[in-house]
């Protein structure tokens, strides 16, 4: 009889693990990430099914947004050892809810054509408050439907309205990155011409938006290029459909001198590694080197004849322009098959790097000791 107590309450343990977190935790082959030296990384958390956008409460509380899973995680280190000891799901079954943004003790969470409010989240994650609508005129197309939340310094709630497409032209709000206040109100367009972001952050020294873009597809292997883009004012433009890249432009939809008007990238990426979540580097456990650079996840290619991506990137600024890239987290991909997708990254009050991956439906932590 008391085995059969030990196994009944393993069993429940288990599912309620299952529960939570979403999906089994398994074994990740860590030991193939290459890093540079010094860092080190580790699990922060597993089994946290289609992990994708993170936001950080004001309590510690890392708030993890999916695309296929419909759930969005509250993510808690109790005891503060850099790994997660409880996972709870505090939303379910909602449309592919990407984008989440923390704001004044309210998380704020995105569906393909509305975004929610949970306030004073932190303290009732066992029992999340009923959300409140903040705004639902988004369109409700499913194709790069998914949303990418966050604040801005002026206070306004900034959000992506991705392309319903791989290649063609619709009026406002496709294809551009919006804001409004945060009750949903002032709704404009803040940039166009962005075909598909999923990734933005704000210079910590300039306070101008920066973005990720994802170049059109079935151009070639080589072509466009992926984007790292600057916009430091309302009413630009960065292109598509009618050009790509700094000076690629469609015959279906534009001419030359549609590239001559259009803001080029700041800084080209390789086609199709599919840049999503990146952050200024702000803490203080890396070396001074790194001190707000840009970190940028790699999902990786889909459809490309060689597979590409699938790593983490940084950045390198020299007077306030980004001059290059290189590797910083690779080894997902493995003899041109990946066990993982980095998505988003998220930097930690101790200066840790989290790491995002739906496909290993996992967080890793990445630290610096010398």
């Amino acid at each position: 009889m008391n085995r059969r107590w030990i196994f009944a309450a393993f069993a429940l343990s288990l599912l309620c693990g299952l529960l939570a977190g979403g999906s089994a935790p398994r074994n990740l082959p860590l030991s193939s990430i290459k890093l540079p030296p010094g860092f080190t990384i580790s699990v922060f958390a597993s089994g946290v099914k289609d992990a994708r956008s993170m936001a950080l409460g004001s309590k510690g509380t890392l708030f993890v947004g999916t695309r296929g899973a419909g759930n969005v995680y509250a993510i808690l280190d109790h005891s503060k050892t850099g790994r997660a000891d409880e996972i709870l799901t505090i939303a379910r079954g909602l449309n592919m809810p990407n984008g989440i943004a923390f704001r004044d003790g309210a998380l704020y969470v995105a569906e393909v054509n509305r975004i929610w409010r949970y306030d004073n989240i932190e303290s009732q994650l066992k029992n999340p408050p009923k959300p409140q609508l903040v705004y639902s005129g988004f369109p409700s197309d499913q194709h790069h439907g998914w949303k990418f939340l966050a604040f801005g310094p002026d206070g306004m709630l900034y959000a992506n309205v991705g392309a319903p497409c791989n290649i063609c032209e619709r009026p406002d709000p496709y294809a551009s990155i919006t804001r409004m206040r945060p009750d949903g109100s002032n709704f404009e367009v803040f940039a166009r011409g962005v075909r598909n972001t999923v990734g933005f952050d704000w210079n910590p020294l300039t306070k101008v938006l920066w973005f990720t873009e994802n170049g059109v597809d079935e151009m070639g292997d080589n072509i466009p290029p992926d984007e790292l883009n600057i916009a430091p004012r309302s009413g630009m433009n960065f292109g598509f459909p009618k050009c790509y890249g700094p000076n690629i432009p469609d015959a279906r939809f534009g001419t030359a001198e549609d590239c001559k008007s259009a803001t080029p990238p700041a800084l080209e990426l390789p086609a199709h590694v599919a840049p999503l979540g990146m952050r200024f580097y702000t803490g203080s456990m890396f070396p001074a080197e790194y001190k707000n650079q840009v970190f940028i996840a790699e999902h990786g290619s889909w459809n490309r004849s060689t597979p590409i991506g699938y790593g983490v990137i940084v950045v390198h600024i020299e007077d306030g322009k980004p001059t290059k890239y290189e590797p910083f987290a690779e080894g997902w991909l493995q003899n041109g098959r990946a066990w993982g997708r980095p998505v988003d990254v998220q930097v930690m009050p101790d200066g840790a790097l989290l790491i995002s991956d739906d496909s290993a439906n996992a967080i890793y932590r990445v630290t610096y000791g010398k």
